[in-house]
């Protein structure tokens, strides 16, 4: 197992930092465009992140500690940032997700020991039985999930463009 809290946290502090340079002050093209119908801009990518700070990665690691496995902890709608359209400025969303994302870490640092706590035990309503260590580390590779993705879908936009060299270019082959 390769699970390091102060390792995790390293990832969970820098996404913030990493996606407003990339993404603030792009041109709308490159944050509206997706990989078609059904698929994400940059615009929904992190209105989900947004959702995912709100909803599920702190509040469910509290119910785990706080009901020990009794029952399971409530669903995350993984798609409910859709159901509202938002004009909100990509440096707006930016910075809510830094806000909400810096707290969510002290909440963090404070709730987690990881000598008495990582190997405790929840109940995913899909999964069954998951581990504190395992909810973290999914918080980690959800943000660079997140973060390939938006990569891969500004990288498709010039799929068409770059000519031969698509050849060359994994990213365009996936």
């Amino acid at each position: 197992m390769n699970f390091n809290m102060k390792e995790a946290i390293e990832v969970l502090e820098r996404t913030p930092q990493t996606l407003e340079n990339f993404l603030s002050g792009l041109s709308e093209g490159w944050l509206n465009c997706n990989e078609g119908k059904g698929t994400w801009n940059v615009f929904e990518v992190i209105e989900h992140l947004i959702e995912a700070e709100k909803s599920n990665w702190i509040p469910r690691l509290e119910f785990i500690l706080q009901q020990a496995g009794t029952q399971p902890f409530p669903p995350f709608d993984r798609y409910s940032h859709l159901n509202e359209s938002s004009e909100r400025s990509i440096d707006d969303r930016l910075l809510e997700f830094n806000a909400i994302r810096t707290q969510n870490i002290s909440k963090l640092k404070v709730l987690i020991d990881p000598e008495l706590h990582l190997e405790l035990t929840g109940a995913h309503p899909e999964f069954g039985a998951v581990k504190i260590r395992e909810l973290l580390a999914t918080w980690v590779v959800h943000d660079l999930t997140h973060i390939a993705q938006i990569v891969r879908v500004m990288s498709k936009r010039y799929g068409a463009d770059v000519g031969p060299w698509k050849e060359y270019l994994g990213i365009l082959q996936k």
